[in-house]
C-alpha cells in the first residue's frame, strides 16, 4: 500500500529536522517498520504493508509537529518503541522532572501497574528494557507524593568479570561505582541539586546489601538492583526486611550473572519459589521492550539464540595437540 501526504504550508526548517541529517530519521523509520519512504520537498510517500505504512505516516506527522528544532535519534527510537495498541490511559501519571515519562511498551505498562498495585515487584529482563529506570521513577514519584518517607537503594557488590581492587573513601564512596546506574536515573528524574538535598536530609539512602541484615524498613521505597548477583540467602534476607508502608522493587538480568558458576542466583531461585505468593508480582521484559539503540535488542536476541555449538573458542592448554577447544555453554 502507498500512502501520500503533503505537509502544508511548507516549512523548510521543519522538513529538514523531520528528515534528520542525510535523511537519517527516515532511514530509521524504514528499518523499524519495514517500509520505504520517498519525499520531494514537502510531499512524502510511504510504501509498505497497510498497517506499517499507516504507522509510518503517523510517525512522520508526529515528528513534523516536534520539528521546530532539531530532533535527536533517541527521540525517534523511543517513538518507534511505543506500542500503538497500548492504551495510554493505562499509564500511571508519575511526578518526576521528566514530563514525557511513560511506558513505551505493553510489558512496561504492566510493570508499572504491578509496582503500583503490589508491595513487592520483580522486574526481570535484558539490558535496555527500562526495568531499573522505571523503578526509580516510581520511587521518585512516591517520595514526591509523600507516599513514602525515603528511598533506599541497594545492590550486591559483585564485580562484572574483573577485579577492581581496593577502593578508597568511606563506605558510601566505596559502593558508589556499583550504584552509578541508579544515581544516573535519580539525576535525570529529580535534578542534581534535588538529589543532593534529598541525600542530606536522608530522604535517599544507600544501603549496602551485606549490611541490611537485622533492619526493618518502614515507609520506604526500596530498590534492589542487579539482583541476579544475589545469593539465595541474600535474596531471602532482603525480602524479609520489608516493613509497614514499604514497597520494594527487585530488578535483574538473569543472562548476566557474575556469581561463581557453582552458585545459584538468588533471583532465579526467588522467581521459582515466590511465583504463587499473593502480593508479589513478577514481570518479565524481553528484547521487544528495549528502548535503547535498536542494535541492543538485536544483540540480546543474538546471545539468546546462540547454541552450544556457537560457543566462543578458548585457548587450548600448553602442549595440547589441538589449537583450540570449544567451550561448552553452562
Amino acid at each position: 500500500m502507498i500512502l501520500r501526504h503533503l505537509f502544508a504550508p511548507p516549512n523548510n526548517t521543519r522538513l529538514t529536522n523531520l528528515c534528520g541529517p542525510m535523511d537519517q530519521h527516515l532511514r530509521t523509520i524504514e528499518a523499524a517498520l519495514q517500509v520505504q519512504i520517498a519525499h520531494r520537498h514537502e510531499q512524502f510517500k510511504v510504501d509498505g504493508a497497510r498497517e506499517r505504512a499507516k504507522r509510518g505516516m503517523e510517525m512522520l506527522q508526529a515528528l513534523y509537529e516536534l520539528a521546530a528544532r532539531p530532533i535527536d535519534t533517541a527521540t525517534v527510537q523511543l517513538m518507534l518503541a511505543a506500542d500503538t495498541d497500548m492504551d495510554d490511559g493505562g499509564n500511571p501519571a508519575l511526578q518526576t522532572r521528566r514530563a514525557d515519562l511513560r511506558a513505551r511498551t505493553a510489558n512496561q505498562a504492566t510493570y508499572l501497574a504491578n509496582i503500583t498495585s503490589h508491595d513487592i515487584t520483580f522486574g526481570i529482563g535484558p539490558a535496555g528494557t527500562g526495568k531499573t529506570y522505571l523503578a526509580v521513577a516510581c520511587a521518585v514519584d512516591a517520595l514526591q507524593r509523600s507516599a513514602v518517607q525515603r528511598i533506599v537503594l541497594t545492590r550486591p557488590a559483585v564485580e562484572a568479570g574483573e577485579r577492581l581492587g581496593f577502593l578508597p573513601g568511606d563506605l558510601s564512596q566505596k559502593i558508589d561505582p556499583y550504584l552509578r546506574p541508579l544515581y544516573d536515573a535519580l539525576y535525570d528524574l529529580m535534578g542534581f541539586e534535588q538529589v543532593q538535598k534529598a541525600f542530606e536530609r536522608q530522604a535517599i539512602e544507600i544501603a549496602p546489601l551485606a549490611f541490611m541484615r537485622g533492619r526493618t524498613l518502614n515507609n520506604a521505597f526500596i530498590i534492589l538492583d542487579e539482583a541476579q548477583n544475589t545469593t539465595q540467602e541474600q535474596m531471602k534476607m532482603f525480602l524479609t526486611r520489608i516493613g509497614f508502608g514499604a514497597k520494594a522493587v527487585v530488578t535483574g538480568d538473569v543472562s548476566q550473572i557474575d556469581l561463581p558458576k557453582t552458585q545459584l542466583s538468588g533471583l532465579i531461585d526467588a522467581e521459582r519459589v515466590l511465583k504463587r505468593v499473593k502480593g508479589i508480582a513478577i514481570c518479565r521484559l524481553t528484547s521487544a521492550d528495549v528502548v535503547r539503540h535498536p542494535l541492543v535488542a538485536r544483540i540480546v536476541d543474538a546471545y539468546d539464540m546462540r547454541g552450544q555449538d556457537d560457543a566462543p573458542l578458548t585457548a587450548a592448554p600448553a602442549g595440547s595437540a589441538r589449537a583450540a577447544v570449544r567451550k561448552r555453554a553452562p
